[in-house]
């Protein structure tokens, strides 16, 4: 980590500037990642949680998030912790974050399975409240690398690349990792992939809950090897000025109440990262029971990944060809055109190559739309320090991160309501007619008319570059 006194606050970032801090994003994402994707498939499959009970569970953790991300916020703008503002609380909190993320697969249910739903709330809970001490100050740090708009796009690609690598982990190797390390129901499968056959286990048997830990365990070292890389190779350069007025909680509330973009990118965020979560919860659900392969999820998965690391490069290309908010609109509807596809596939179950274009297309529009919205907080920041004078980016991320986690709840909250009163049962291999409509509902049909919603949403959006670049001059001046 490293601080200067004089900063040049639009610098040009090195390549190493932008992996170093792209490396906390891909960490962070394989915690919230494997939680959006996987966590309550486990519960409810595994640990033996009820559908209804799981929902629950990711119901009043974000509740408890309204009160306490913006403390959070608030309280990393008030401090001046030493050796940066806020670099330091990824160090101070980056190794309680992955042990209490580990826990979250822990299989205590099966130990004392008395406790199994209580021990279930509480890891969520210890490692949603760290992660919020990780999560808000990174965001914060995005806006203090450089004021120059062009370099910060150039941030956002490598960092969304990195994030997506952590994708690829977390939705096509992990539950791949995790049926290898499965010692019961082991049986040659057909892993979809040029006639590949690979000894699995069955990942949704209460037996395979230590498999689960192991294969999480080890992803959440390597979480942390990325994190201190982020901390020691990443340089602060746009900080609040020290004659700023000081800030207070209730800035939360008057910052939220005054700034029109943040509004309406909140909401952007709320919308997108909700039906982000819905497919990442249904997933293995719809390919366990709808498609009926759940092995294929590798190759499947890994076909979806590619848009997300190797076109994001196509980013600035596009961007400039039909505008910020036009990116916004071809992307959400290549989302919901991929959706459509994947539901053709539920039809023919038999015929992989509709789950490779579907899930193709539904990821390079998802990441896309989804990823590239993050290069418009320090935007959002700076239009904040222009109108009040006040430079409160922890505040700011700490809303923003408020409108991601109820995102991510209810992609998580909703799905889990719907297999309840559909009648999902994750006991039996086999489910109802019922059950799987609502999955189907889950996959596809809420997705596409929330990705709708979004693209209402971000027509209201009234920042343009000329007016960022505009401001930015102002406050350097």
């Amino acid at each position: 980590m490293q601080t200067d006194t004089k900063n040049n606050e639009f610098a040009k970032l090195t390549l190493m500037d932008r992996i170093s801090y792209g490396l906390g994003d891909f960490a962070q994402n394989l915690v919230f990642g494997t939680i959006g994707g996987f966590l309550l498939f486990y519960l409810t499959t595994v640990n033996g949680i009820s559908s209804a009970t799981g929902a629950t569970i990711f119901l009043i953790i974000r509740l408890l998030n309204v009160v306490w991300d913006p403390w959070v916020g608030a309280t990393v703008d008030r401090r001046h912790p030493k050796g940066g503002k806020y670099l330091p609380y990824i160090r101070n909190f980056g190794i309680p974050l992955v042990i209490f993320s580990a826990m979250l697969f822990l299989p205590f249910g099966q130990w004392i399975p008395g406790l199994k739903v209580p021990f279930a709330f509480l890891s969520y809970l210890a490692a949603d409240m760290v992660y919020s001490f990780v999560n808000i100050p990174y965001g914060a740090l995005n806006a203090s690398l450089t004021r120059d708009n062009e370099e910060i796009g150039k941030l956002t690609m490598v960092r969304m690349t990195l994030a997506n690598i952590a994708n690829l982990m977390v939705y096509t190797l992990f539950p791949l990792f995790v049926q290898m390390a499965t010692t019961v129901g082991r049986e040659s499968k057909d892993i979809g992939m040029f006639g590949i056959h690979m000894n699995l286990g069955d990942y949704s048997a209460p037996a395979s809950a230590g498999a689960w830990f192991k294969v999480y365990a080890v992803y959440m070292v390597i979480g942390f090897i990325a994190l201190m890389i982020t901390f020691f190779k990443t340089k602060e350069r746009v900080l609040p000025d020290e004659n700023q007025p000081e800030v207070k909680y209730s800035d939360l509330f008057v910052e939220l109440k005054r700034n029109k973009p943040l509004q309406i990118l909140g909401l952007f965020f709320l919308v997108g990262f909700t039906f982000n979560f819905f497919g990442s919860t249904v997933w293995p659900f719809f390919l366990q029971y709808n498609i009926g392969h759940s092995e294929w999820n590798g190759s499947i998965s890994l076909i979806g990944s590619i848009p997300g690391i190797f076109l994001v490069v196509l980013w600035p290309w596009v961007r400039n060809k039909i505008g910020k908010k036009g990116f916004f609109y071809f992307f959400l509807a290549l989302f919901s055109v991929g959706s459509l596809i994947l539901w053709f596939w539920s039809k023919s179950p038999e015929t992989i190559a509709l789950g490779y274009i579907g899930r193709f297309f539904q990821q390079w529009g998802l990441t896309s739309a989804t990823g590239f919205m993050w290069s418009l907080v320090p935007e959002v920041v700076t239009y904040g320090e222009f109108t009040s004078k006040k430079r409160v980016a922890g505040i700011i991320n700490a809303i923003m991160g408020l409108f991601f986690k109820f995102g991510l709840a209810l992609g998580g909250i909703i799905p889990g309501y719907i297999n309840t009163f559909a009648g999902f049962d994750g006991s039996k291999k086999v489910q109802s007619a019922s059950a799987l409509f609502g999955l189907q509902l889950s996959m596809v049909w809420l997705p596409i008319l929330l990705a709708i919603v979004g693209a209402i949403v971000i027509a209201k959006y009234p920042l343009t570059d000329e007016r960022v670049a505009e401001m930015n001059r102002a406050i350097a001046k």
